[in-house]
């Protein structure tokens, strides 16, 4: 198994938008079993308490994106499901279970995407490319 720290997360919704998790504490590990499993284990505060209980209770997975160590990285995104919620006297912690989505999920291809759907091209659609690729803002994700 490989720990890492979870610099942060973010669960993308059924219609592409995303609800921060304000993360005080985070792990994620690759457990490089057979099914390539990875545990994502966030600690935040109690306002998101009701939103993770009612997808637990309708055992619904959700993408997250996650950014692995450091703000540099490349959002990495996660097919999940809920393992536990535990509330403590000031935050909560939730334990996510799920796989590494690969298709259509690299940063890059997406930001790609999303610059062509634009419209951009030539100098102008690299020049974006790498402004976007430094600055990583939140794209969209196709739920496939």
């Amino acid at each position: 198994m490989k720990t890492f720290k979870l610099f942060s997360l973010e669960v993308v919704e059924e219609d592409g938008q995303s609800v921060e998790v304000p993360l005080e504490d985070g792990l994620i590990i690759n457990k490089e079993d057979e099914r390539s499993t990875w545990l994502i284990e966030a600690y935040t505060d109690l306002t998101l308490y009701d939103y993770f209980k009612k997808i637990e209770e309708e055992n619904r997975e959700i993408i997250v994106e996650t950014v692995i160590t450091k703000r540099e990285n490349d959002p990495a995104f996660f097919q999940t499901k809920i393992v536990t919620l535990n509330k403590f006297e000031h935050q909560m912690s939730v334990l996510l279970e799920g796989h590494l989505r690969r298709n259509k999920s690299d940063y890059s291809e997406l930001l790609l995407e999303n610059l062509l759907q634009k419209g951009l091209q030539g100098e102008t659609l690299l020049t974006e490319f790498k402004e976007k690729m430094k600055s990583k803002p939140k794209l969209k994700v196709k739920k496939n």
